[in-house]
């Protein structure tokens, strides 16, 4: 048996270019006592691959050159060489990276019911950047009833799912995204209510307007100009989520850094960062919680499925220009 797999060649200045990887195929090993083979059905594609690629301090060790791409990955156990723990047909998930089969002794992968949820579901909603938007907006932002809540990126993966968990919760919900189709999307599908686009408004003018009274809470996922707009409308006591900086992460210089932070001081706001890794050992509770929201209408799951690992490069390019709704993910069972 043959496994594909992209490897990390180059580790690139700026967006990642055809140097930067490379599709390979080898040899699947012979299973050791007590391993197991999964072969993958889809793979995550997240933002935060661009700084997992980077050989700088950070809080996960950044991907080896010559190694798989790092990836969250789903799929089915089609062998087991003795390994207790797992049977012919469990579906499974964990970090398996940009192939389409892992050999592992299981540590780190865990069982998902695939009759409760789709298998893309458990890589986007039910995975981790639900899990992200879970513990980022109820931990971290600490939201409660009337608050008035302002998310960017309100389109993708993590930011549908924060601003969906605000309205259950009460909260006055404005999400920034970007093109009038996805700023549609976010109000009449998700309930949001209200959007900036950040591509046709000011976004000063824009939160002026949709923002008057201040925001009690700012959920960022994208950094640079946007984030220094909202610490400008901080209401007393504000709090802000730093989950991610997307606008900055292909940037070949220093990122550009928040201007208006004294506004933290002059309003006594927290300004706190997020790594949804901290919150694993509450994943369990989260996902029930969850998959009920999701029965019962109140939440919706909406991924973006592409197919292919030769066309690895070409769908993670959509994570940066805009060109996907919702979660990125990409079919690599043929």
């Amino acid at each position: 048996m043959k496994n594909k797999q992209i490897i990390l060649k180059n580790r690139p200045k700026g967006f990642p270019d055809e140097n930067t990887w490379q599709l390979e195929e080898h040899t699947i090993p012979e299973l050791q006592e007590g391993e197991i083979l999964i072969q993958h059905h889809y793979i995550s594609l997240d933002p935060a691959m661009r700084g997992w690629m980077n050989d700088t301090k950070s809080y996960i060790p950044p991907v080896e050159l010559n190694h798989v791409m790092r990836a969250g990955a789903i799929g089915k156990v089609i062998k087991n060489n003795n390994n207790s723990n797992f049977e012919i047909g469990d579906c499974v998930t964990s970090w398996g990276g940009v192939q389409q089969y892992s050999v592992s002794n299981g540590d780190g992968w865990f069982k998902v019911d695939d009759k409760k949820a789709t298998m893309p579901m458990y890589l986007g909603t039910l995975g981790m950047p639900g899990m992200t938007a879970y513990f980022g907006i109820l931990e971290v932002g600490k939201i409660k009833d009337g608050d008035i809540v302002l998310v960017s990126g309100a389109a993708g993966a993590v930011g549908s799912i924060v601003g969906q968990i605000a309205k259950i919760k009460g909260c006055k919900v404005i999400g920034i995204a970007g093109g009038s189709k996805k700023c549609e999307y976010i109000k009449n599908e998700l309930g949001f209510d209200d959007a900036i686009d950040y591509k046709s408004e000011n976004i000063y003018s824009a939160l002026k307007k949709k923002c008057p009274k201040g925001i009690d809470v700012y959920f960022d996922n994208v950094g640079g100009v946007i984030l220094d707009a909202a610490l400008s409308k901080l209401r007393m006591h504000a709090k802000v989520v730093i989950c991610g900086a997307i606008s900055q992460y292909n940037n070949k210089h220093k990122i550009n850094g928040p201007n208006n932070y004294l506004s933290l001081l002059v309003t006594r706001s927290t300004m706190q960062g997020m790594v949804v890794m901290d919150y694993t050992k509450d994943f369990g509770k989260a996902t029930k919680q969850m998959i009920t929201w999701l029965k019962d209408g109140k939440l919706k799951s909406k991924e973006d499925i592409y197919e292919g690992i030769e066309n690895f490069q070409e769908t993670y390019n959509r994570l940066f220009t805009g060109e996907k709704s919702g979660k990125l993910v990409l079919k690599v069972i043929e």
